[in-house]
Protein backbone atom coordinates (compact mmCIF):
# COMPACT_ATOMS: atom_id res chain seq x y z
CA UNK A 1 0.00 0.00 0.00
CA UNK A 2 3.04 2.28 0.13
CA UNK A 3 2.51 5.16 -2.28
CA UNK A 4 -1.26 4.66 -2.45
CA UNK A 5 -2.16 6.13 0.96
CA UNK A 6 -2.14 9.84 0.08
CA UNK A 7 -3.87 9.51 -3.33
CA UNK A 8 -6.58 7.26 -1.84
CA UNK A 9 -7.06 9.59 1.13
CA UNK A 10 -7.36 12.61 -1.19
CA UNK A 11 -9.86 10.81 -3.45
CA UNK A 12 -11.94 9.72 -0.43
CA UNK A 13 -12.04 13.25 1.04
CA UNK A 14 -13.04 14.83 -2.30
CA UNK A 15 -15.79 12.26 -2.89
CA UNK A 16 -17.19 12.62 0.64
CA UNK A 17 -17.27 16.43 0.55
CA UNK A 18 -18.68 16.41 -2.99
CA UNK A 19 -21.46 13.92 -2.31
CA UNK A 20 -22.41 15.29 1.13
CA UNK A 21 -22.74 18.81 -0.30
CA UNK A 22 -24.78 17.59 -3.27
CA UNK A 23 -27.12 15.44 -1.19
CA UNK A 24 -27.67 18.27 1.29
CA UNK A 25 -28.53 20.71 -1.50
CA UNK A 26 -30.76 18.18 -3.26
CA UNK A 27 -32.77 17.46 -0.09
CA UNK A 28 -32.94 20.99 1.32
CA UNK A 29 -33.27 23.33 -1.67
CA UNK A 30 -35.54 23.74 -4.66
CA UNK A 31 -34.28 24.31 -8.20
CA UNK A 32 -33.12 27.92 -8.61
CA UNK A 33 -33.14 28.62 -4.88
CA UNK A 34 -30.10 30.50 -3.59
CA UNK A 35 -28.69 32.14 -0.51
CA UNK A 36 -25.73 34.41 0.13
CA UNK A 37 -22.62 33.16 1.92
CA UNK A 38 -20.47 36.30 1.57
CA UNK A 39 -22.64 39.26 0.46
CA UNK A 40 -23.56 38.70 -3.19
CA UNK A 41 -20.06 37.58 -4.22
CA UNK A 42 -20.17 34.02 -2.87
CA UNK A 43 -23.51 32.24 -3.13
CA UNK A 44 -25.07 28.80 -2.97
CA UNK A 45 -27.50 28.39 -5.87
CA UNK A 46 -29.05 25.04 -6.75
CA UNK A 47 -29.16 24.02 -10.37
CA UNK A 48 -29.02 20.63 -12.09
CA UNK A 49 -26.74 20.06 -15.03
CA UNK A 50 -27.71 17.41 -17.63
CA UNK A 51 -24.42 17.81 -19.48
CA UNK A 52 -20.80 18.65 -18.77
CA UNK A 53 -18.95 20.60 -16.11
CA UNK A 54 -19.84 24.20 -15.17
CA UNK A 55 -23.38 23.97 -16.51
CA UNK A 56 -22.51 23.20 -20.12
CA UNK A 57 -24.94 20.85 -21.88
CA UNK A 58 -24.44 18.06 -24.39
CA UNK A 59 -27.34 17.52 -26.79
CA UNK A 60 -30.38 15.45 -26.02
CA UNK A 61 -31.09 12.00 -24.57
CA UNK A 62 -28.49 10.17 -26.63
CA UNK A 63 -25.96 12.91 -25.98
CA UNK A 64 -26.49 12.47 -22.26
CA UNK A 65 -26.04 8.70 -22.51
CA UNK A 66 -22.91 9.10 -24.65
CA UNK A 67 -21.45 11.58 -22.17
CA UNK A 68 -22.13 9.26 -19.21
CA UNK A 69 -20.51 6.28 -20.96
CA UNK A 70 -17.57 8.46 -22.02
CA UNK A 71 -17.12 9.62 -18.42
CA UNK A 72 -17.04 6.02 -17.18
CA UNK A 73 -14.44 5.02 -19.79
CA UNK A 74 -12.38 8.12 -18.97
CA UNK A 75 -12.46 7.39 -15.22
CA UNK A 76 -11.38 3.78 -15.80
CA UNK A 77 -8.50 5.06 -17.95
CA UNK A 78 -7.48 7.67 -15.38
CA UNK A 79 -7.70 5.09 -12.58
CA UNK A 80 -5.49 2.67 -14.52
CA UNK A 81 -3.01 5.47 -15.19
CA UNK A 82 -2.99 6.45 -11.53
CA UNK A 83 -2.13 2.90 -10.44
CA UNK A 84 0.63 2.76 -13.07
CA UNK A 85 2.09 6.07 -11.86
CA UNK A 86 2.16 4.94 -8.23
CA UNK A 87 3.78 1.60 -9.13
CA UNK A 88 6.42 3.34 -11.22
CA UNK A 89 7.02 6.03 -8.61
CA UNK A 90 6.11 9.10 -10.64
CA UNK A 91 6.40 12.54 -9.06
CA UNK A 92 4.19 12.64 -5.95
CA UNK A 93 2.72 16.03 -6.79
CA UNK A 94 1.77 14.83 -10.26
CA UNK A 95 0.12 11.71 -8.80
CA UNK A 96 -1.94 13.82 -6.38
CA UNK A 97 -3.03 16.12 -9.22
CA UNK A 98 -4.21 13.12 -11.23
CA UNK A 99 -5.98 11.85 -8.10
CA UNK A 100 -7.86 15.17 -7.93
CA UNK A 101 -9.00 14.77 -11.55
CA UNK A 102 -10.01 11.15 -10.93
CA UNK A 103 -12.01 12.05 -7.80
CA UNK A 104 -13.79 14.90 -9.57
CA UNK A 105 -14.71 12.81 -12.59
CA UNK A 106 -15.94 9.96 -10.37
CA UNK A 107 -17.97 12.37 -8.23
CA UNK A 108 -19.94 13.62 -11.24
CA UNK A 109 -20.38 10.09 -12.59
CA UNK A 110 -22.09 9.11 -9.33
CA UNK A 111 -24.68 11.84 -9.96
CA UNK A 112 -25.27 10.81 -13.56
CA UNK A 113 -25.43 7.11 -12.82
CA UNK A 114 -27.47 6.96 -9.61
CA UNK A 115 -29.18 10.25 -8.66
CA UNK A 116 -32.00 9.71 -11.14
CA UNK A 117 -32.72 6.34 -9.54
CA UNK A 118 -32.61 7.34 -5.86
CA UNK A 119 -34.09 10.86 -5.85
CA UNK A 120 -37.45 12.27 -6.86
CA UNK A 121 -37.37 15.21 -9.25
CA UNK A 122 -36.30 18.60 -7.94
CA UNK A 123 -38.53 21.47 -9.11
CA UNK A 124 -38.74 25.22 -8.39
CA UNK A 125 -41.62 24.40 -6.03
CA UNK A 126 -40.65 21.10 -4.42
CA UNK A 127 -37.54 19.63 -2.79
CA UNK A 128 -36.37 16.17 -3.79
CA UNK A 129 -37.07 13.07 -1.71
CA UNK A 130 -34.52 10.31 -1.19
CA UNK A 131 -35.77 6.85 -2.24
CA UNK A 132 -39.31 7.97 -3.22
CA UNK A 133 -42.07 5.36 -3.27
CA UNK A 134 -42.75 5.73 -7.00
CA UNK A 135 -39.08 5.48 -7.92
CA UNK A 136 -36.63 8.12 -9.09
CA UNK A 137 -36.93 10.72 -11.81
CA UNK A 138 -34.67 8.96 -14.35
CA UNK A 139 -33.04 5.67 -15.27
CA UNK A 140 -29.45 4.51 -14.83
CA UNK A 141 -26.91 6.91 -16.39
CA UNK A 142 -29.58 9.56 -17.05
CA UNK A 143 -29.41 11.47 -13.77
CA UNK A 144 -28.50 15.15 -13.51
CA UNK A 145 -25.33 16.52 -11.91
CA UNK A 146 -25.98 18.80 -8.92
CA UNK A 147 -24.23 22.20 -9.03
CA UNK A 148 -24.35 24.83 -6.31
CA UNK A 149 -21.37 27.20 -6.03
CA UNK A 150 -21.91 30.59 -7.66
CA UNK A 151 -19.17 33.24 -7.48
CA UNK A 152 -20.31 36.38 -9.32
CA UNK A 153 -17.24 38.27 -8.11
CA UNK A 154 -17.33 41.03 -10.69
CA UNK A 155 -20.16 42.50 -12.74
CA UNK A 156 -19.82 45.07 -15.48
CA UNK A 157 -20.58 46.07 -19.06
CA UNK A 158 -18.47 45.49 -22.15
CA UNK A 159 -17.29 48.82 -23.69
CA UNK A 160 -18.94 49.96 -26.90
CA UNK A 161 -15.75 49.31 -28.91
CA UNK A 162 -15.58 45.66 -27.77
CA UNK A 163 -16.36 43.20 -30.63
CA UNK A 164 -19.46 40.90 -30.58
CA UNK A 165 -20.56 41.70 -27.00
CA UNK A 166 -20.42 45.50 -27.29
CA UNK A 167 -22.51 47.14 -24.55
CA UNK A 168 -23.68 43.83 -23.06
CA UNK A 169 -23.50 43.04 -19.36
CA UNK A 170 -21.07 40.41 -18.13
CA UNK A 171 -20.50 38.52 -14.88
CA UNK A 172 -17.22 37.00 -13.69
CA UNK A 173 -17.42 34.17 -12.60
CA UNK A 174 -20.77 33.19 -14.19
CA UNK A 175 -20.77 29.34 -14.25
CA UNK A 176 -22.26 27.45 -11.30
CA UNK A 177 -20.19 24.43 -10.25
CA UNK A 178 -19.61 21.79 -7.57
CA UNK A 179 -16.73 20.29 -5.57
CA UNK A 180 -16.05 17.67 -8.26
CA UNK A 181 -15.72 20.36 -10.96
CA UNK A 182 -13.32 22.27 -8.71
CA UNK A 183 -11.17 19.18 -8.12
CA UNK A 184 -10.87 18.55 -11.87
CA UNK A 185 -10.03 22.20 -12.60
CA UNK A 186 -7.45 22.44 -9.80
CA UNK A 187 -5.80 19.17 -10.87
CA UNK A 188 -5.53 20.25 -14.51
CA UNK A 189 -4.36 23.75 -13.56
CA UNK A 190 -1.58 22.46 -11.29
CA UNK A 191 -0.38 19.99 -13.94
CA UNK A 192 -0.17 22.80 -16.49
CA UNK A 193 1.64 25.12 -14.06
CA UNK A 194 4.15 22.57 -12.75
CA UNK A 195 4.41 20.44 -15.90
CA UNK A 196 8.11 21.14 -16.47
CA UNK A 197 8.99 20.48 -12.86
CA UNK A 198 7.08 17.18 -12.69
CA UNK A 199 8.56 15.70 -15.83
CA UNK A 200 12.04 17.13 -15.27
CA UNK A 201 12.20 15.33 -11.92
CA UNK A 202 10.82 12.19 -13.55
CA UNK A 203 13.56 12.29 -16.20
CA UNK A 204 16.29 12.79 -13.55
CA UNK A 205 14.98 9.88 -11.46
CA UNK A 206 14.96 7.50 -14.45
CA UNK A 207 18.45 8.66 -15.45
CA UNK A 208 19.77 7.92 -11.95
CA UNK A 209 18.16 4.46 -11.97
CA UNK A 210 19.77 3.63 -15.32
CA UNK A 211 23.18 4.73 -14.08
CA UNK A 212 22.84 2.50 -11.02
CA UNK A 213 22.01 -0.47 -13.24
CA UNK A 214 25.08 0.17 -15.44
CA UNK A 215 27.36 0.52 -12.42
CA UNK A 216 26.12 -2.78 -10.98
Amino acid sequence: MKGYTKPLLLITIILLVDQISKIWVKLNMTIGQSFKVISDKVMIQFIENPGMAYGMEFGGEYGKLFLSVFRIIAVIGIGYGLVYMVKNKYNRGFILNVALIFAGALGNIIDSAFYGMIFSESTPYQKAVLFPEGGGYATFLHGYVVDMFHLPMWKGTFPTWFPIWSGEEFVFFRPIFNVADSAISIGVFLILIFNNRYFKEEHVEKHDVNNEVVED
